[in-house]
């Protein structure tokens, strides 16, 4: 398959390291696929769905005690403490190598070394990178197959060039006390032991398309986000690109593939998506920031999906899908889960295997993190750009949380260090589904404190730099915040679709059609600005919910000085300046 000498080399390293009985070296074609699909079934690994209602379809189901990404077991095992910073948990390299080897040793016995090289990004382009992951799993090699692009052509790519991630993944006994997703940036390396779900065992996603690549971008001068991409189309058939971060729970997927109010649909607007998770972005030869995303599907969230909330989802997971941890409905051989629709099957299996019946019994049936891959070219709203190896380019950049009062439904940065500092101080605050208290703010910067593969304080000092490169190319940022609630504990925003409504005047601040009004915080929209037409939705409403509130923003700004000081002498100054200047707006 491949003559390159580190691949091979390292290949036979690991072999010996895990003994497997036989190696398969995945070619990415449908006949290879289909061997192994069928071997996944007759051993229970994956159950074939109806062919007719989910053709291509499979449903997986993991084990128990391994069902989520987990952090508390995640490292960034870079070569000096100070480097990892305070958001990351540190092992030192060597001792992670020797412990993660032991862990590793003969897991493989008994059992095939599957060996996927895939491209992140589309095969040949300028932004993509290459991996290469080792694996036990059938299970993995299906999901790489639709999340990247696998097959002969990287190998063609890759050359004899050393610049490839190693990824190394041992499902081993799937024991939670010795699972670690391990990451060594400067070995441009990736291990992950004792464990079969997707976020820990797809190395392609989080831990390559982020960690690693993230600190691939500090050092070779681009940047990797998590963060979505759309392009809005306006009646004219013009196309401006957006790239959004939010955490987890804020309707990232969902405003992703938006579906535009029907007012501004009879008029012509469209979106389309580029990608709904993740965006690599460089600075092109014109001088302004592109981006691609470099993956090749989407691994969403199965429970709430449905036709109304996102039904661009839905639809793309109608053919070639693997559904992990849903209800597999008996009566028909197709899946279900809570949110679906309301009329749960009586005649099936929970996410655990176990009899259910969705009318009678009081536990719920799919996982909450139950999850579904699929196809990004199944999407119906996917952009004719998303193949295109040069990216798109962007002209605004969103950042946006879960907030019940202080910030305003949009509001636009001053410049890009303001933009940078709006990034840096993005908060959810915690509801009722999570554990704990109710309304504590939890800060996630630019929604990447989960993924950032080296020091924020450096994270936020690379975006500086990145503006400085930029100058006044650079997009304009954004916040948003959909999620304003009144006395009685009732979203104001209508959000979904109407999101729209903002987009809208986002690019229209881009273009220089709309005015703005300055604040303590940045720019505001006038609530005129904002169509409201075809909406039931009062302009003193809109205005409430745009409304700088002094008293908060104060309190805000405690809030900030205290999450700061975990970064030490790493923060910027630049971010130190940003917050006096909040605090003296805030004081006149």
């Amino acid at each position: 398959m491949t003559k390159n000498e580190s691949v091979l080399n390292w290949i036979e390293n690991m072999k010996k390291l895990v003994n497997p009985d036989n190696v398969m070296w995945i070619d990415g074609s449908e006949e290879q696929l289909n061997q192994l699909r069928a071997e996944a079934c007759s051993t229970g690994e994956m159950i074939k769905l109806n062919e007719e209602k989910l053709p291509g379809c499979y449903l997986h189901r993991t084990a128990v005690n391994d069902v989520a990404r987990v952090e508390g077991r995640t490292y960034i095992c870079s070569r000096k403490e100070e480097d990892a910073g305070p958001t990351n948990n540190w092992m030192e390299p060597q001792a992670a190598y020797k412990m993660l080897f032991d862990i590793a040793k003969d897991s493989y016995k008994g059992r095939t070394m599957y060996v996927i090289p895939y491209s992140m990004g589309p095969i040949g382009s300028p932004f993509a990178k290459i991996g290469v992951e080792l694996t036990d799993s059938i299970y993995v090699v299906m999901n790489m197959s639709i999340m990247t692009r696998v097959g002969e052509k990287v190998w063609d790519v890759l050359g004899d060039s050393n610049d490839w991630v190693r990824g190394l993944h041992c499902k081993c006994n799937i024991d939670e006390e010795k699972r670690y997703i391990c990451h060594f940036p400067e070995d441009n390396t990736i291990i992950s032991v004792n464990s079969g779900y997707g976020g820990n065992v797809l190395l392609g996603k989080k831990c390559f398309a982020l960690r690693i690549a993230s600190y691939q971008g500090k050092t070779e001068g681009w940047m990797a986000e998590h963060m979505l991409i759309l392009g809005l189309e306006n009646p004219k058939g013009e196309v401006k690109y957006i790239t959004a971060a939010f955490p987890s729970a804020c309707g990232k997927t969902n405003l992703a593939m938006l579906i535009p109010p029907e007012g501004y649909r009879a008029k012509g607007y469209k979106v389309w998506t580029v990608g709904d998770d993740i965006a690599w972005m460089r600075i092109g030869p014109d001088g302004r920031l592109w981006a691609i995303n470099p993956e090749n599907g989407f691994f969403g969230v199965a429970p709430g999906t449905n036709e109304k909330s996102n039904p661009n989802a839905l639809h793309t997971t109608r053919e070639g899908t693997i559904f992990t941890n849903v209800v597999h409905n008996l009566d028909d051989n197709t899946v279900w889960w809570e949110g679906l629709d309301k009329n749960p099957p009586e005649h099936a299996e929970n996410w655990k295997g176990e009899p259910w019946n969705g009318k009678t019994s009081t536990e719920k049936g799919a996982h909450p993190n139950s999850r579904f891959t699929a196809p990004a070219k199944n999407c119906p709203c996917i952009s004719s750009e998303f193949e295109n190896g040069a990216g798109v380019p962007i002209s605004a950049i969103v950042f946006g949380g879960r907030r019940a009062q202080t910030t305003p439904l949009v509001y636009q940065s001053r410049d890009w260090n303001n933009g940078v500092f709006v990034g840096s101080i993005m908060a959810s605050e915690t509801t009722a589904a999570a554990t704990g208290a109710v309304g504590v703010v939890r800060r996630d910067p630019m929604a990447m404190l989960p993924f950032c593969g080296y020091h924020m304080g450096d994270y936020f000092k690379h975006w500086i730099e990145m503006g400085e490169k930029l100058g006044d190319k650079a997009p304009k940022i954004f916040n948003v915040n959909w999620f304003r609630l009144d006395d009685e504990g009732n979203f104001i925003w209508p959000g979904f679709g109407d999101n729209l409504r903002v987009l809208e005047w986002i690019i229209k601040r881009c273009e220089g059609e709309v005015d703005a009004q300055e604040t303590a915080i940045g720019y505001v929209p006038y609530a005129e600005d904002i169509n409201l037409e075809g909406l039931d939705f009062s302009i003193d409403t809109l205005k409430s919910i745009l409304e700088v509130n002094k008293d908060q923003w104060t309190k805000e700004a405690e809030g900030i000085e205290e999450f700061y000081k975990k970064f030490g002498d790493k923060l910027p100054q630049e971010l130190r300046d940003q917050l006096n200047t909040l605090k003296a707006n805030l004081a006149k």
